[in-house]
């Protein structure tokens, strides 16, 4: 892997504001990209939720989703210390599998990452939003944001609507602060039983998405009006 450190990205503390995560950058407090997202989710995608729940019960879901949230944490330490030229030991089951994940990816998904500007890159746009994407860089050719993701099953398309957003939330920030044209989101995902995925979104797709994202930025601002 090839490192080009072209852009100076600046570091962050988290805070939670009325119980929505913050990036405080300098004398801003911004909400996350994650946090933006989920106040302004679909109607729809809030039932599918519900309706899950009530499937496989609250106790369980909340088991589900914790499983899942300390894999991800594991498996994307794993690939930042990988991206950094360290190892990393963690013998615990959840670590051992997320090992596993995170060589995955490695394996199937880093041969087309020509060059890396940075990892764990908080981006924020100024009075808007922030966030940390995972690798901002050149992919297959293109300028572009990567994210790694880990899933309890193989997704579709259609289900990644918010992956997709995030990206271009990264890309569009990244843009502003920077005077870049990134067009171009990458997501590398594994599940537990090593199923590997990868969806790139670029050109006329990847701009709508940019603009899908600051529609809802601007239904979020609306909300707190």
């Amino acid at each position: 892997m090839k490192w080009n450190k072209l852009y100076n990205y600046p570091k962050s503390i988290r805070s939670t504001i009325k119980g929505e995560r913050h990036y405080e950058l300098e004398k801003e407090k911004l909400p996350s990209v994650t946090t933006i997202l989920g106040a302004t989710e679909t109607a729809e995608k809030r039932l599918s939720i519900q309706n899950w729940k009530a499937k496989v019960g609250e106790k369980k879901a909340e088991e589900i989703k914790n499983t899942a949230a300390t894999r991800g944490t594991a498996m994307h330490s794993y690939l930042e210390y990988h991206i950094a030229g360290q190892g990393l030991l963690d013998l615990t089951e959840q670590g051992v599998e997320a090992k596993q994940m995170a060589q995955m990816i490695i394996d199937k998904g880093f041969g087309d990452l020509e060059e890396i500007w940075g990892s764990e890159c908080v981006l924020y746009y100024p009075e808007l939003y922030a966030g940390q994407t995972d690798l901002c860089g050149i992919y297959q050719g293109r300028e572009s944001i990567i994210d790694f993701k880990q899933s309890n099953k193989p997704k579709r398309e259609e289900y990644i609507g918010d992956y997709y957003l995030q990206l271009a939330a990264y890309a569009t920030a990244h843009d502003a602060v920077y005077n870049t044209k990134i067009e171009q989101g990458v997501i590398l995902m594994c599940t537990p039983d090593l199923y590997f995925q990868r969806f790139i979104l670029n050109g006329a797709r990847f701009r709508q998405a940019k603009w899908e994202w600051l529609a809802r930025v601007d239904e979020y601002y609306k909300q707190r009006d």
